[in-house]
């Protein structure tokens, strides 16, 4: 990705300046990974059965932990390490436990974790066109980020997307047992986990409402979960959830911070819900579209 910088109706490329050491890298991520991808920092350099793992962090929306990892060669395999250590954590569930408990003070509960959530980042300044096909599937819960510094100290961060034609890792997994047992404890969900057993005008009034809301604002992304699917920009600003006859919509702020004059949102924070934030609403048409939408933008 080429960056301009506009000044005086002239554009002038702005020149990368890799990072020269990829400690660097982690620092930065580390302390920014609220901002950059909504999880909760556990640890640096935590070391489980001889390996090292970068950086472990929690993502409290999905309930799982999230190996990150920053890759310092272009010859690395990130099939096979990201396995390796997805495998580590999924035959030593009590110690990710313990040292979530140890470094952030609270009491977490093996049995409260999503483990079929759990997934791997890779974070590299660039990876290779076969590091990039290696985790192109449709359902491997392994990501890969890469990231780039310019002059002007900016940052960007932008994660290698899976193409639309991915496949499934599932008819693979046979092939080998570390594979077979990752693919059968971890599920990677999708808008088609969601959409497909669902009638057709409850998946049309579900797409009018993405595409209503990703046009709200450059840059907000679909990320299917267990239960439903959210969309996020930086953080999780809204989520939907596809019923037999309706979508479940809610909007993630706190109570007293949405502005909602019609009083079509409920207040949800005094009782147990799925979805971010304290404001939710069945929709059963799209009477009101243009309305939710303005809801949902105090979000962003």
């Amino acid at each position: 990705m080429k960056l301009y910088q506009y000044k005086k109706g002239c554009m002038t490329g702005l020149r990368e300046k890799p990072f020269p050491i990829e400690s660097h890298i982690q620092s930065l991520l580390e302390a920014n990974l609220s901002q950059w991808l909504g999880l909760e920092f556990v640890r640096s350099e935590f070391y489980i059965k001889n390996k090292k793992i970068d950086t472990l962090a929690y993502d409290r929306d999905s309930h799982a932990f999230i190996i990150i990892e920053y890759k310092r060669g272009k010859n690395h395999s990130v099939i096979d390490q990201g396995f390796t250590y997805l495998s580590l954590m999924l035959e030593n569930k009590a110690n990710f436990v313990l040292a979530y408990n140890e470094t952030l003070g609270r009491t977490l509960h093996s049995q409260t974790v999503d483990w079929s959530q759990t997934r791997l980042i890779f974070v590299s300044q660039h990876f290779t066109e076969y590091q990039k096909q290696a985790v192109n599937f449709k359902d491997i819960a392994i990501e890969l980020y890469e990231i780039k510094r310019y002059e002007g100290a900016i940052i960007t961060v932008q994660p290698i997307q899976k193409t639309a034609a991915a496949s499934s890792i599932k008819p693979l997994a046979g092939k080998g047992k570390k594979l077979q047992r990752i693919a059968s404890a971890i599920t990677v969900y999708t808008e088609d986990h969601h959409t497909s057993n669902q009638s057709d005008s409850v998946v049309e009034r579900y797409e009018t409402y993405r595409d209503a809301i990703l046009n709200l604002a450059e840059g907000i992304e679909i990320v299917p979960r267990k239960w439903y699917i959210a969309f996020k920009k930086e953080n999780i600003i809204c989520a939907i959830r596809l019923q037999k006859d309706v979508l479940k919509l809610w909007i993630n702020l706190k109570k007293g911070a949405l502005d909602d004059p019609k009083n079509l949102m409920q207040d949800v924070s005094g009782k147990g819900h799925l979805g971010n934030g304290d404001y939710e609403l069945k929709v059963g048409d799209t009477q009101n579209l243009e309305y939710i939408m303005s809801l949902i933008k105090q979000a962003l």
